[in-house]
């Protein structure tokens, strides 16, 4: 592409953007209201600076079109939800007293409300909140803030494009409101939502929207007929509309498959596609139906959930193919960058060689504009850039950093045995229960406790010298023995150190081992105003030193309960990192999991008798598409078992996972073959209690009796209620009583309490069910 494209003048835009600001001033902001220390006026103002911010951003970037509506103080599914006034009951009092402290309220639940449940966002790791819906629920267009942010767009003299989850998605990721039956489909409201969404596109319309973008990423997963023809009625329904401004309907994280020619036909005048990773094969997807002929094609060709810097002449290469398939051809990142962090330049840590390779918002933003500029003026219109690019990838390919010989050698050097325990689980189970010694419904906790205001300034004293590194581990010792004798007085049979020295349960480990790179600003949104720094996997992985062993073996000997060690396992190691894309996941996760079996062979070595490998991200991490479940989950689950295989029989290994719909990998939670698994339940109503009943599920469980994503504090009866509907699937020898997470993101009053409420009910049950007092 040496000469001037003959394609109309070509735009560019991007989906979404990071909400938090430079210095994350949304959740001070936010958190700050819910402590009464912030006003709602001024966290609005702060909410609106940020906006015009963003906005500001992208225009000085060069983008030709801005997304708006993307901005949420928590989540943008619950703000479709309120869009479409599909507000639980148990909330909507608590909306009409105060909408913004009802918003709060259906996300964080308060002491009398429980909050909508939690789960993962596709394959990402931000959560999003689960619409819940009925029969009887009656949608109701609430406009106001998608013609709010139209308007500061507009205001600041932008072309705006406003962004709204599509109604297919959103009646897919909805479930049964509580006391509705279990087997009722929301997607059957379809037609009684369609014209709340015709009235909302109508307004928009009115307030000067040219285009508007309906998001349906549930289509690129494994739909059935009637699903698709649910797609096909609704985008029918909506493009015959004449009052409505033209609409672009988007998709991404995988490829759209069988729903491509559904939405093709469609009387709507553009798709929005992803083409990259799994879901490049669009482009032979796109050809094979013919194109999308008078019709406008944003191509997603910068990808918006990994932070490496994008491969200009490829890209351009598959630019110039999808000239030819679709009236025009806009560029695009893949997805909305929410799910990366904001801006390279803030990374002064980083070597600048290395940096070089790395692309953020901001710079992902500038990809997009120069590979627009590219397809419509010509290769020699980007010569410069073009140069550049080409050297960073050289250099990445080239490096030390990135090869290791001996990791490699060690990997390849792996067999089957290396990955299963010496007996089977009902002899291992027997050995476990003589040396741990413990009674029925055993009570832990998942690993970490508060993190306090002390804790963080110890950690900001160490890095600025205020303090030396013996001056910084007095203070964790001092912290572990609060948490170990916080929990002998509590009554609690398995305890933890408390993860008082982690910051992070991937980025600990990834600051202790070879081959990964530690951002100090690449925040990114897990949920709420909860964001964490996702470590870079830049090149092969090996452990140089033990990095848990000091902190065990010192809680240990503060107490003759079991410690648990803790440990983040090698899935949950690549999910929450932004990984190497220059070979397959598997290979990475091998490496990885030699580096954690190293450590799990030391915990064993210094006495640890409990070791937990934490897998939080078992399903999130699992492929949109069913075909390539089977080879993500052998890898998966082998690298799980390589981590813990080497261990005696008598050493129990515990797993967790958290906020997934878990009934879609029961045969995979098998495969790990932990002795015990601890998963998620308290806001699910014990609801995979009874899915690992029925799938026969042989193994201790603990499934959680107290959501620590809430300020709630379960009363005794509470998590009493819970623990009997868990007995109800799962019998006493097998079950244990924890929470549903770790605890540091919660205060010590809380936390204090609902423990309480714990190790009180589980006695109570075990007396019941024992005869005697536990």
């Amino acid at each position: 592409m040496n000469t001037k494209s003959a394609a109309a003048a070509v735009s560019s835009t991007v989906y979404g953007y990071p909400r938090q600001g430079p210095d994350r001033e949304l959740k001070k902001a936010i958190e700050g209201y819910w402590k009464g220390r912030v006003e709602a006026p001024a966290l609005r103002e702060t909410a609106r600076a940020l906006r015009r911010d963003i906005l500001r951003r992208l225009a000085e970037s060069g983008l030709s079109e801005v997304p708006t509506g993307h901005f949420s103080y928590y989540d943008h599914v619950l703000d479709t939800s309120v869009m479409v006034g599909a507000l639980p009951e148990r909330h909507r009092a608590a909306v009409e007293a105060d909408a913004l402290d009802g918003y709060f309220a259906m996300a964080r639940g308060t002491q009398e409300l429980a909050p909508l449940e939690m789960t993962k966002w596709f394959d990402t790791n931000y959560h999003y909140l689960v619409p819940e819906l009925g029969p009887d629920t009656v949608f109701r267009a609430d406009s106001g803030k998608q013609l709010a942010e139209l308007r500061e767009a507009q205001e600041l003299g932008l072309t705006a494009r406003p962004v709204l989850l599509g109604p297919v998605t959103y009646l897919l990721l909805a479930k049964a409101a509580p006391k509705v039956a279990a087997d009722f489909e929301p997607l059957t409201l379809l037609d009684r939502l369609l014209p709340v969404y015709a009235e909302i596109l109508a307004d928009l319309r009115a307030a000067g929207a040219a285009w508007v973008q309906l998001d349906e990423p549930a289509l690129v997963q494994d739909r059935s007929p009637a699903e698709l023809n649910a797609a096909a009625r609704a985008y029918r329904e909506l493009g015959a509309l004449t009052d409505r401004p033209r609409l672009l309907v988007a998709s991404y994280f995988d490829r759209l498959g069988e729903a491509l020619p559904v939405l093709a036909k469609s009387p709507v005048e553009g798709l929005a596609l992803d083409f990259t990773g799994p879901a490049a094969a669009n482009l032979d997807d796109l050809a094979a139906v013919g194109g999308l002929p008078g019709k406008r094609l944003v191509a997603g060709i910068v990808d918006g959930r990994n932070v490496w810097i994008n491969d200009h002449e490829k890209s351009l290469a598959v630019l110039g193919t999808l000239l030819g398939l679709a009236e025009r051809v806009d560029v695009a990142a893949s997805c909305s960058l929410l799910h990366v962090p904001l801006d390279t330049a803030a990374e002064r840590e980083i070597d600048p060689g290395i940096l070089r390779w790395l692309a953020f918002a901001r710079q992902k933003t500038a990809e997009v504009v120069t590979l627009a500029r590219g397809l419509a003026e010509g290769t020699d219109a980007i010569a410069p850039q073009l140069a550049a690019n080409r050297a960073a990838l050289a250099l990445r390919a080239g490096s030390s950093l990135v090869h290791d010989p001996a990791v490699r050698a060690r990997a390849a050097a792996v067999t089957e045995a290396d990955g299963r325990r010496g007996l089977p689980y009902p002899e291992r189970a027997a050995a476990q229960r003589a040396h741990l010694g413990l009674p029925l419904l055993p009570t832990t906790t998942i690993g970490s406790f508060p993190q306090t205001t002390g804790l963080r300034t110890a950690r900001a004293d160490l890095r600025a010298g205020r303090i030396d590194e013996a001056g910084y581990e007095e203070r964790i010792e001092n912290e572990i023995r609060e948490v170990v004798s916080f929990q002998e007085e509590a009554g609690l049979d398995v305890l933890v150190h408390g993860e008082a020295e982690r910051n992070d349960m991937v980025q600990y480990f990834a600051e202790r081992l070879t081959g990964y790179l530690a951002t100090r600003h690449g925040w990114v949104q897990s949920y709420g105003t909860r964001y964490v720094r996702p470590p870079i996997l830049a090149g092969d992985i090996s452990r140089p030193e033990a990095m848990t062993v000091r902190w065990t073996r010192f809680a240990q000997s503060l107490t003759a309960r079991p410690v648990k060690g803790m440990l983040t396992g090698p899935v949950t190691m690549l999910a929450w990192s932004f990984v190497r894309d220059d070979q397959p996941l598997g290979d990475t996760a091998r490496q990885v999991a030699l580096a954690l079996r190293d450590e799990v062979g030391d915990l064993e070595a210094a006495g640890t008798s409990v070791i937990q490998v934490d897998e939080p991200a078992l399903r999130e991490t699992l492929p949109l598409r069913s075909g390539a479940r089977a080879a993500y989950l052998d890898w998966a689950t082998a690298a799980f078992r390589l981590t813990t295989g080497g261990v005696r029989s008598d050493t129990q290994i515990h797993t967790h996972m958290c906020y997934a719909e878990f009934g879609d990998i029961l045969r995979a939670i098998d495969e790990l073959d932990a002795d015990v698994t601890s998963l998620e339940a308290a806001r699910s109503h014990m609801q995979v209690a009874g899915e690992l009943a029925a799938a026969g599920y042989p193994r201790e469980v603990g499934p959680g009796v107290y959501d620590i994503h809430s300020p709630r504090v379960p009363d005794r009866a509470e998590v009493t209620a819970l623990l009997r509907k868990g007995l109800e699937a799962i019998p006493a020898e097998r079950l244990w009583v924890n929470p549903d997470c770790g605890l540091k993101t919660r205060g010590w009053p809380e936390t204090r309490r609902s423990l309480a409420s714990l190790v009180a009910a589980a006695r109570s049950l075990r007396a019941e069910l024992s005869g005697s007092e536990g």
